[in-house]
């Protein structure tokens, strides 16, 4: 028998199964039988494929390999999110069209995960900036703008300076910087174009319900999403000499009708969970950027004050005005508010907590229940008065050392006292409701997204301008608007494709005189929340993908990627699906029934693998040295997929001497086959043998089935040892542990297949069945206790009676011992486990 050479046999399998097309996508596929499997779209960098990545595509290849051989029509694609930053800089770096850069990475990344046997249909690869590919993202974006979800608008939008361009908010650090090239991101006003996304909000919060998703993802959605029930109050503003004059207000709650509007009609309007804290609302605070502020400049005895704590707002990020330990603000001296409720005269501050982005840029203050309130009314002096009682009947609430932000019953609340908070929430909004104050809210942390780009490398979006600045959209069958490479993409703030004279050449003659494009590219997450549609029938020149292949496929059974995308790639693509079902398109709404992530494999160093500490492992090299399916089954026997993992260079050699002594099981058979001279039907008399082989079927076939694939591995490894120990094994036995193997070490699996003589592959080959008889264990072992300490055990039949236990516990010499001179009280037998005697 040869030696075991897995660089041969892998190059082999990998041609032949080209060869015969294998892997190509099934044409019989419909809901019953099919299995849409689907690695996370991949950034092809011009490092190539890290470990991380071949772990994500050898847990799919394994899974699809599996449901495969259980009968399912199975579709596995790849393809490439080519757009974005990344190899924009790096093409200004080298002095490289990202173009050209971008196409070798692809083809460095196509090589390597072929090397790793990954069984993909090749003829549906696609990739984002291919005009074929674009043409439908340019589709989607036109889809949006005739629904009423794209606009373009002058907001603060995050900008970073390094990148010379606008971010989305989850395309900026937790420590307010750039994720791409650290730069602290600041805020700038800026016309973009952004996507409503916060139309479909509540679904987007609720649908969460229905889909098989990780607890935590779903919670971290959900907090992205944010969703709060409460109402909006309002605050009528006016002067305070005005308001005895004017509203015939007194110190107390007076008319209601007189509250509805304050100087010149002028109201804030408050967002808060809590109304029925209103009656403690003892000040009001305004984002610096509130618009309102401009309007009562006259009125503002310390504008001066005011406006240069404005400007001071300007120079920070939201993060650090929301980390901010010290809270700031600025009183407006000469304005006051009216609290609806109690009709008191309050005072107006502007603070930089308070963000314009959330709510409606104002919060009413309720120091005694709210930490960040009671912090900024402790350091300028302001009323804190107690609305919710804790131990409510209590005669007297405790004195606040700090917030209390809990429930419990109203007090000092006028027509509220002594209700519990679920209670006082419900009653204060009636009130306000019936008095024109407010009204029930639900609101969401969640803005719309930010997509238009002042960069080069991404789709253009396909949009023009006429002669009087008016917009219009690009007709669909002018769809794909090229990106061009007359571009000098070095960033300056101002989108490279204004000066591509290319760009811009005939749009005067095709559209009209003055006519121009919109020159900003789109959002890299344009293109991958859709490609998982482009897959299903990428050479399709008239639609995004055939009402057929949507029927037949989607949506996605099962999909794996990294949990950094939850809050940004995975809610995207679930707005792209939600907009296409209301647009009639598809008959689903979720794009992805099954979701898992898998976890981050560091260095040997215990340290996330990195240039800066020398400690990245290239998956090529170890496919170099051990062989690919050495580096499969060493990925997947780590431990758990969705876990976080050290490397170990011994932990892969260990793998690959388990794989050479899988090699030499052949030498086992022969022994088998030279005894049976010939007949492949010899009789398996090894009944241990023959159990352990149908308990590593189960095991093996349950554990892919939750990828559990490092226990399944475990099972194999046990089943291995056993044979090592056999002087022959029975051909059906070998055949069954060969196709368990055959999803985790493919090529391996098929040499030994072929050496038996078959022609078929063995990735054709069904999953093997076990019998339910044979996992259960012919004997077992039974304690035997005296008094509740064991005294001996005993080797008995599997299917014993309990007679039979009791006899044989009874007559053991040390139980023997312990009863002499004493009858036995009771006999108890806990089938297949213990004889529990009492004396």
């Amino acid at each position: 028998m040869d030696q075991y050479n897995p660089k041969e046999v892998e190059q082999k399998w990998q041609k032949r199964w080209e060869e015969q097309g294998l892997f190509k996508t099934p044409k019989d596929a419909g809901k019953n039988n099919k299995m849409y499997i689907l690695p996370q779209l991949p950034y092809p960098s011009g490092s190539g494929l890290h470990v991380g990545h071949a772990e994500v595509y050898t847990a799919c290849d394994i899974y699809a390999r599996y449901q495969r051989m259980t009968g399912r029509k199975v579709l596995q694609v790849m393809g490439w999110d080519a757009f974005g930053l990344p190899a924009e800089n790096y093409a200004i770096k080298t002095n490289i069209h990202p173009r050209i850069s971008t196409n070798k990475a692809i083809d460095t990344f196509r090589e390597q995960i072929k090397i790793l046997g990954v069984s993909v249909d090749w003829d549906r690869e696609v990739g984002s900036h291919n005009p074929d590919y674009y043409k439908w993202t340019q589709w989607f974006f036109l889809l949006m703008y005739k629904r009423g979800l794209a606009y373009r608008k002058k907001q603060s939008v995050n900008w970073c300076d390094g990148c010379k361009t606008v971010l989305a908010n989850e395309q900026v650090t937790t420590e307010g910087k750039c994720e791409r090239c650290e730069t602290i991101v600041v805020q700038r006003d800026m016309e973009q174009w952004f996507l409503k996304i916060t139309d479909y909000a509540d679904r987007l919060d609720k649908d969460l319900d229905r889909v098989d998703w990780p607890a935590e993802t779903k919670q971290r959605q959900r907090n992205w999403i944010g969703r709060s029930e409460g109402a909006t109050i309002r605050f009528p503003i006016v002067i305070p000499s005005e308001v005895e004059g004017s509203l015939g207000i007194k110190s107390k709650r007076d008319s209601s009708t007189a509250l509805r509007s304050g100087r010149n009609g002028s109201v804030v309007e408050v967002f808060t969970t809590r109304p029925d804290t209103v009656f403690g609302a003892t000040y009001l605070v305004l984002t610096p950027e509130h618009e309102l502020i401009q309007s009562l400049k006259s009125e503002v005895k310390n504008w001066k004050e005011v406006e240069k704590y404005i400007a001071e707002t300007k120079l920070k990020t939201e993060l650090d005005r929301q980390t901010q330990k010290e809270k700031t603000g600025v009183e407006l001296k000469g304005i006051k508010a009216i609290n609806p409720a109690s009709g008191e005269e309050i005072p107006v501050w502007i603070a930089d907590y308070v963000l314009a982005t959330y709510g409606t840029g104002a919060v009413m203050a309720v120091p005694a229940h709210d930490e960040r309130d009671f912090e900024f009314a402790k350091k300028f002096g302001l009323e804190i008065k107690m609305v919710v009682c804790p131990n409510y009947p209590e005669p007297v609430c405790p004195i606040l050392e700090n917030a209390f932000v809990g429930e419990g019953h109203a007090v000092g609340s006028d027509f509220l006292d002594s209700l519990p908070t679920k209670d006082a929430k419900k009653k204060i909004i009636q009130w306000l409701e019936k008095n024109g104050h407010g009204e029930k809210k639900v609101t969401y942390k969640l803005r719309d997204w930010s997509v238009s780009r002042q960069r080069f490398w991404g789709a253009p979006i396909p949009m023009l301008y006429d002669e009087k600045g008016d917009l219009h959209p690009v007709p669909e069958e002018d769809l794909p608007v090229v990106l061009p490479d007359d571009v000098d993409f070095k960033p300056t703030g101002q989108s490279p494709l204004n000066y591509s004279e290319k760009f811009h050449k005939g749009v005067e003659k095709k559209y009209g005189k003055g006519w121009k494009r919109e020159a900003d590219t789109l959002d890299t997450f344009m293109c991958s929340s859709w490609y998982y549609y482009r897959y299903l029938d990428p050479h399709n020149d008239k639609k995004f993908a055939s009402p057929e292949s949507l029927k037949a496929w989607m949506p996605v059974d099962f999909y794996l990627g990294g949990e950094e995308h939850v809050n940004g790639h995975l809610l995207y693509a679930r707005f792209f699906t939600k907009v296409l079902y209301d647009a009639g398109y598809i008959d689903f709404d979720e794009p992805f029934t099954v979701h898992r992530h898998q976890g981050l494999i560091l260095g040997e160093d215990n340290r996330k693998m990195s240039k800066r500490w020398t400690n990245v492992i290239n998956p090529t090299d170890v496919v170099n040295e051990f062989g690919a399916d050495t580096m499969r089954i060493y990925e997947m026997f780590m431990g758990p997929l969705e876990q976080t993992k050290p490397w170990s260079t011994d932990g892969v050699r260990g793998v690959r001497r388990f794989l050479e002594r899988v090699w030499r099981l052949q030498e086992k058979f022969e022994i088998r086959t030279k005894k049976s001279e010939g007949n492949s039907k010899l009789e398996i008399r090894n009944s241990e043998s023959d159990s352990l082989v149908h308990k590593t079927i189960k095991k093996v076939g349950d554990d892919c089935g939750k990828l559990q694939f490092n226990t399944a591995i475990a099972k194999m490894m046990e089943l291995t040892n056993a044979f090592m120990k056999e002087e022959a094994i029975a051909p059906a036995h070998f055949e069954i542990f060969l196709k368990l193997l055959s999803p985790f070490a493919p090529h391996l699996a098929e040499e030994m297949w072929s050496a038996l003589g078959h022609k078929k592959s063995i990735c054709l080959e069904s999953w093997p069945e076990y019998d339910e008889s044979k996992l259960v264990d012919e004997t077992i072992t039974m304690v035997v206790q005296v008094n509740g300490k064991v005294r001996a055990s005993l080797s008995v039949a599997a299917n014993i009676s309990e007679d039979d236990a009791k006899s044989q516990a009874l007559a053991q010499d040390n139980v023997k011992k312990w009863l002499v001179g004493k009858e036995p009280k009771k006999v108890i037998v806990v089938p297949g486990k213990l004889v529990s005697i009492v004396v």
